[in-house]
């Protein structure tokens, strides 16, 4: 089994909670990057990206975190979810040299939207109930996000889709995925 699984995908499609689960599984660390580049810069997430004028500037700088937790040795067999940006800027540039597996999760837009989650400016949880011209709203958004991200999802080594299933059977679906690959038995799980 890979040393490394790298989870990508748009926001609010599951990476940490499924990528807590695959750690569990396989008996390996589970890193969220946005916790770890909030711990590295001291700072959230939010705050450190209005100190840079473009998102390309800020994902270099948050990029340092990357490098940073791929040094350590607790991260040699590890899950690493990774921001929808995980594989553009500075991200892919830590980890041209890398030899984990990235893994795109995708999902319908519309179970994107049932697990959308709002914080506050320093990483605080909201509760908000969407209205439903909300609803339309942030699924349009997820649907753009979806396409922006979709050149660079191309770079991943594989591409799982997870429609349908709770997160257990999503972190098993993204586990077989993993090893049929290595196998050299597909390149992508539908």
């Amino acid at each position: 089994m890979a040393k490394q699984i790298l989870l990508t995908g748009v926001g609010c499609v599951g990476k940490t909670t499924i990528g807590k689960i695959i750690g569990e599984v396989l008996g390996i660390n589970f890193f969220d990057l946005g916790l770890e580049i909030e711990a590295f810069f001291g700072t959230t997430i939010e705050r450190l990206q209005g100190r840079f004028l473009t998102m390309h500037d800020y994902r270099n700088e948050a990029a340092k975190a990357l490098v940073h937790l791929l040094s350590r040795p607790e991260s040699e067999e590890c899950v690493i979810a990774l921001p929808p940006s995980g594989l553009m800027g500075g991200y892919l540039k830590a980890l041209k040299e890398n030899k984990g597996v990235k893994v795109v999760i995708t999902d319908r837009p519309e179970n994107i939207l049932e697990r959308i989650r709002f914080y506050d400016i320093d990483s605080r949880l909201l509760e908000k109930q969407l209205t439903e011209i909300e609803k339309k709203l942030y699924l349009r958004q997820i649907k753009k996000d979806i396409s922006y991200f979709r050149s660079s999802y191309k770079r991943a080594d594989l591409q799982v889709d997870i429609a349908g299933l709770d997160p257990t059977q999503a972190a098993h679906k993204i586990i077989e995925a993993v090893r049929e690959a290595e196998t050299g038995l597909t390149g992508d799980a539908q």
